[in-house]
């Protein structure tokens, strides 16, 4: 099966997901910010926590810049669960679809058993988006073990909204 490449450079497509507040969060509206969209595989992932966790350490320094929106194809409960027990201060998102996977050029995978979890479910991913809603920045992974450095990440996004840099990778 061919994996679809993300429109970079392109409009993302406007998505919108619940976090664990009850509030509905859109991604890929024009707005006056830039936005950083983090996928992670759900609560049965233990190196999802670990780099969320890493993430939240450096949460002032992202919000600075950019909105964050973390999601993943939880339902409310388990996403709640996380937020809980992991006192995450980002709002954390649920029940992304697999359209809106496949849409976001997002691997997806399927249980090795019901101690997994019982759903299909998306591989990490992360997306820059400018404030028009324009795909600018991708990073995909097809398993738990590649993710993206944050700091390194954090870094060449605020050079890129410094410095109005564009879209590369669309030759």
């Amino acid at each position: 099966m061919t994996h679809p490449r993300p429109n970079v450079g392109g409009p993302i497509g406007e998505m919108q997901f619940s976090d664990t507040n009850g509030a509905t969060v859109m991604v890929g509206r024009p707005k006056d910010r830039w936005t950083m969209l983090f996928v992670y595989r759900g609560r049965h992932c233990p190196r999802c926590k670990r780099f969320l966790s890493k993430l939240n350490d450096a949460l002032p320094a992202w919000t600075a810049k950019m909105d964050v929106v973390v999601v993943s194809a939880d339902t409310m409960e388990k996403a709640r669960a996380d937020k809980v027990e992991f006192g995450w201060d980002f709002d954390l998102c649920w029940g992304l679809s697999e359209t809106q996977m496949r849409a976001l050029g997002l691997y997806v995978s399927d249980p090795l058993s019901e101690a997994e979890t019982d759903a299909r479910f998306a591989e990490p991913g992360a997306f820059g988006i400018t404030p028009e809603g324009i795909l600018m920045l991708v990073d995909l992974s097809n398993g738990p073990a590649a993710r993206p450095d944050l700091p390194e990440l954090l870094d060449g996004m605020t050079f890129n909204i410094d410095n109005n840099r564009p879209v590369r990778g669309t030759a």
